[in-house]
């Protein structure tokens, strides 16, 4: 585990997605090394190869210190579309009271920001997304939910995020978004990568039943529109 200062930051995340390329495009070739970074940090996992701890950590001081200004790496901004019906939204109307907004400045504020993808986890294909706007910040739920439908949106803390899959989860639940972010059977079952961007967009129910027949039926892409890293 290589570890960045304890804070959220891009910067500090575009410097460990840099160097997880830097390591995979030139120390640390072949296919037995598996990357997770998040936040502020990068696992490194082998389970084929003995890894001596003082060495290896000498080699990634000097592979980092050598890095210098690396090259951009691909990453994507994701429009996803979110019904926020009442049927969905089953946390909407406590929050907007808590938050003192109407439920329309709620939507409205969600939509309206990119946010950055700073890890996924706790189930797969849970994207941890950061940048909520202040004014959206909440405590997560005291007691946690049972059942959390799948592609839920909620929100908690300085976080919103979509559950790929139906869960337990303290988040305030505010919609839904119809488009399956990890699917198992496709070669990747993770469409969105850290470092990506996502941007909620705000759809009629009607619009909403229609992409989960899309989805259905294998012809619904999700909108991406690469960016400069």
């Amino acid at each position: 585990m290589v570890e960045w200062p304890m804070e959220v930051d891009e910067v500090i995340l575009n410097k460990i997605l840099q160097f997880k390329n830097f390591l995979k495009n030139k120390c640390l070739e072949g296919v037995d090394w598996e990357y997770v970074p998040a936040y502020n940090s990068l696992l490194l996992v082998n389970t084929k190869t003995t890894i001596d701890f003082v060495s290896f950590s000498k080699k990634l001081e000097h592979w980092y210190a050598s890095m210098g200004e690396a090259g951009p790496y691909q990453r994507y901004l994701w429009r996803l579309p979110v019904s926020y019906d009442q049927e969905f939204g089953i946390d909407l109307g406590d929050i907007a009271i808590q938050l003192k907004i109407e439920i329309p400045e709620l939507i409205s504020l969600h939509t309206n920001h990119i946010y950055t993808v700073y890890g996924i986890g706790f189930l797969p294909g849970f994207m941890y997304l950061g940048g909520l706007p202040a004014a959206l910040e909440t405590s997560r739920k005291a007691t946690p939910r049972l059942k959390v439908n799948k592609g839920a949106v909620g929100i908690a803390g300085k976080q919103t995020g979509v559950y790929p899959q139906e869960s337990p989860g303290g988040w305030n639940i505010i919609g839904n978004c119809p488009v399956p972010i990890f699917d198992s059977a496709k070669k990747e079952p993770c469409f969105v990568s850290v470092g990506d961007q996502i941007q909620f967009y705000k759809v009629s129910r009607a619009k909403y039943d229609l992409h989960k027949i899309e989805v259905e039926v294998g012809i619904y892409q999700p909108e991406k529109i690469q960016i400069d890293a």
